[in-house]
């Protein structure tokens, strides 16, 4: 039998980045990406996130598979940009990331949390959305290192 420490340190998967958007203020509309610049002290280039390297909410990522989840527990289909999220991932466990450095593209990212449902998608998207998100909300992340990330990069793990 396989310890399970390393299960948990063990991560063979390697995602890809299926959408990109930036806010450009706090409640406005989602502008869809192709390719954007990751800036240590200041987020994703177009995004309203407070500058600063210690930010820990400078990025969100949510896991694409989820979309699908989420939309059958409303009871109707969701975009991307509908949760607001900056990166949508497919093909890696987002919460494999816990307490790990991260590479998409260019970029080198750290895990900072859980992204969190928040109250104004319940306003956005209608009732039960909040308890829905619950789970499936994906995750925050500070980026260590800047550079360009694009729509079908690759979301791999550094190993410490």
């Amino acid at each position: 039998m396989i310890p399970l420490k390393e299960l948990l340190t063990a991560v063979p998967q390697t995602g890809t980045v299926q959408w990109m958007g930036v806010r450009p203020a706090a409640r406005a509309e989602m502008i869809i990406v192709n390719a954007v610049e990751a800036r240590r002290e200041a987020g994703l280039t177009g995004d309203h996130t407070r500058p600063s390297p210690r930010n820990a909410r400078q990025v969100t990522l949510i896991q694409w598979e989820h979309l699908a989840v989420v939309s059958a527990l409303i009871g109707r289909s969701l975009e991307p940009q509908d949760l607001r999220r900056n990166i949508a991932v497919t093909g890696i466990n987002l919460f494999s990331l816990k307490n790990r450095r991260f590479q998409i593209g260019q970029a080198i990212f750290e895990t900072t949390g859980w992204c969190q449902p928040c109250a104004r998608l319940e306003e956005r998207l209608g009732p039960g959305t909040f308890q829905a998100m619950r789970g499936h909300g994906g995750i925050t992340a500070r980026i260590l290192s800047g550079g360009i990330i694009r729509v079908g990069d690759t979301v791999s793990v550094i190993d410490d």
